[in-house]
């Protein structure tokens, strides 16, 4: 780890995590073994990044999110409060994941807002915005603004 890292003493960083320059780990957080996160980030409160996850520079995740195992976050990313990323498309508890987790990728200034969902194996383009609530079922386009269950093309955003 760097030096000028932030760490609240109520969260939990296990071994084998890298975290870049500027980055702060707020209240509750727990960071998990192979993890990378970039310069610059914040991690508000209650934030799980699961094993081997790649977070990019200058990501903002807000509270109560769960980055799990599968997924990968570009720089200049928002991930708003409580939205769910899973990483299995058909969860069974008598036939474990066994580490076979669907890819899930948050290109370069997308933002996600609060409780959306983005089911696994999907693409959220470059600077597209999902709105609060949606469930994102299928690839979002760079620049689209999708809203709804299930998420449905709305408008274009401008970087």
């Amino acid at each position: 780890m760097v030096d000028n890292v932030f760490i609240h003493e109520s969260s939990y960083v296990d071994d084998g995590v890298t975290i870049g320059a500027g980055t702060k780990v707020w209240h509750f957080c727990h960071i998990q073994s192979g993890a990378v996160l970039g310069e610059r980030c914040s991690l508000g409160q209650n934030v799980n990044i699961g094993p081997n996850v790649r977070i990019g520079n200058g990501v903002r995740i807000q509270n109560n999110v769960s980055v799990y195992e599968g997924v990968e976050v570009e720089d200049n990313v928002f991930l708003g409060p409580s939205c769910v990323f899973t990483n299995v498309l058909m969860p069974r508890m008598d036939r474990p994941a066994n580490g076979h987790y669907e890819r899930t990728l948050v290109r370069e200034g997308a933002s996600i807002g609060a409780n959306a969902t983005i089911v696994c194996g999907h693409t959220i383009g470059r600077h597209a915005l999902v709105g609060a609530g949606a469930v994102v079922t299928k690839d979002v386009p760079d620049y689209a603004i999708v809203a709804g269950v299930p998420a449905k093309i709305i408008g274009k955003v401008e970087e």
